[in-house]
């Protein structure tokens, strides 16, 4: 008998090796349970950690760090014109991504938890079918699923063997420096990448098909970094699609079309960034009974668990904001629910961050959605033009907002947009799981200078005793 012959049983299968799959299966293991973790890649991290957040956060790094070392002339610095090597600056972000893979894969050792690389499809509702794999077939107890997402790509705008039309993955691969790149498509992705590209010396140029960037982000968040992207891109084109993209001789001919008709450009890469779908394609979900919508999302309830008693579905295959860290949660929430523990999925603020320059992050209840559900409801702002620390960074474009209830002063929602951003919406965040009142926010203590104080003046705002912000600021 060959060892693909031989059964394999496990009480816990965890399809998926993400921040959702091996969170889920650290979680089950350190419960005390039988854990047997499959992914079609060698290594865990899924993409966000191989071809996602954290390469693009790198590259991000590294272009904040030209664009500050740019801002040093006003402080008297000359740096002069950033020089870009790109083997060693693809050597930095593939060893950043390499150290955090190896320390997952030793966490896993540690944790007794069976790994096998494979593809996945389920052969009914306690049978996984594996191909590409050593092992044939794999018996389970209970099992979660955590296959994430790929890039959608539109017809004729699909990653090219050539490489000159790109999705995100190539694009952070650093090819080469285009002379000229288009980005089709202003969500988050768009935005990050090609504000790299732009500070590596690329000429960039975005469409996005709606009539804003970043639709469905607060536009008041929005719009300060709308007025660096227009400094640093060549061109922004709102309510533009591309009708055609043509390879040849090097470059990308591309047929755009706006309200005032079509046009044709040339541009040296394409980068295509309009959104993701679900990887539950060819996943013998049917066999297994998992009901999932139009779209291709898994339906799960509160705790995770599908139209199938005993599998779980947690991340992008999930729904929700396609967010690393809701994934993580939510499988520790799936793991938890496996183990006998009473868990539910029940967050009232998950924070998202855009990681450009200015950042923008936010978390709980926006304006819109309050205007949505006929909620009244209190908001407060502070320019960081008052703030001694934005001004000495050079971000007094910053802004910190707050949505109160009216009546409680219980703190709803937040968005800051700013640098930092990242990390001083947690602040807002466990605020707001805690229930805590403007007044909690603004009895608090924060170190002077920092950009921190601005959670505080917002909240003051609030009660009408902010010290450096006026009462218009509160509506």
């Amino acid at each position: 008998m060959v060892m693909g012959d031989l059964p394999v049983e496990t009480q816990v299968l965890v399809l998926g090796a993400g921040p959702g799959g091996y969170a889920a299966a650290f979680r089950a293991a350190d419960l005390g349970l039988d854990v047997t973790l499959v992914s079609d890649e060698p290594v865990l991290g899924g993409v966000c950690l191989q071809r996602g957040c954290i390469p693009s956060k790198a590259l991000l790094q590294a272009a904040e760090t030209a664009v500050i070392a740019a801002e040093a002339e006003a402080m008297g610095l000359g740096l002069g014109e950033p020089q870009w090597d790109l083997e060693r600056l693809r050597g930095w972000k593939d060893g950043i991504v390499e150290r955090l893979t190896k320390g997952l894969a030793g966490l896993c050792e540690a944790r007794g938890i069976q790994r096998i690389q494979g593809r996945g499809r389920f052969g009914g509702p306690r049978r996984l079918l594996l191909s590409a794999s050593e092992y044939s077939s794999i018996d389970f107890e209970q099992a979660i699923i955590a296959t994430g997402s790929q890039p959608l790509s539109p017809p004729g705008l699909s990653a090219s063997s050539q490489g000159r039309i790109m999705d995100s993955t190539g694009a952070l691969a650093l090819p080469d420096i285009p002379e000229r790149l288009l980005v089709v498509g202003g969500g988050y992705v768009g935005l990050e990448l090609g504000s790299v590209y732009a500070a590596l010396g690329a000429r960039v140029s975005l469409v996005e098909q709606t009539d804003r960037l970043l639709p469905g982000t607060d536009p008041e968040l929005v719009a300060p970094l709308r007025k660096q992207l227009e400094q640093r891109f060549e061109r922004i084109a709102l309510e533009t699609s591309v009708r055609a993209a043509d390879e040849h001789e090097g470059q990308v001919s591309v047929r755009l079309e706006d309200a005032d008709g079509s046009r044709e450009q040339s541009f040296e890469r394409v980068l295509v960034a309009i959104g993701r779908r679900p990887n539950t394609d060819d996943l013998g979900l049917d066999e297994a009974g998992i009901e999932t919508d139009d779209q291709g999302v898994i339906k799960v309830d509160a705790e995770r668990g599908t139209s199938t008693q005993g599998i779980f579905a947690i991340g992008d295959v999930a729904g929700g904001q396609q967010l690393a860290h809701e994934a993580m949660h939510e499988g520790r929430v799936a793991a938890e629910v496996i183990a006998g523990r009473p868990a539910a999925f029940d967050a009232r603020a998950i924070p998202a961050v855009i990681y450009t320059d200015p950042q923008i992050a936010w978390c709980g209840l926006s304006e819109a959605e309050a205007e949505q559900q006929g909620r009244q409801v209190s908001v407060t702002r502070f320019p960081w033009q008052g703030s001694g620390r934005a001004l000495s960074l050079g971000a007094e474009a910053g802004l910190t907002k707050l949505i109160m209830d009216p009546d409680s002063g219980r703190l709803l929602g937040a968005g800051i947009v700013g640098r930092g951003a990242e990390g001083l919406i947690a602040e807002a965040v466990l605020a707001i799981e805690m229930g805590a009142l403007a007044e909690d926010l603004s009895l608090a203590i924060h170190p002077h200078p920092t950009l921190s104080e601005t959670l505080g003046e917002a909240a003051e705002l609030f009660a009408g005793n902010s010290l450096h912000g006026l009462a218009s600021a509160h509506r």
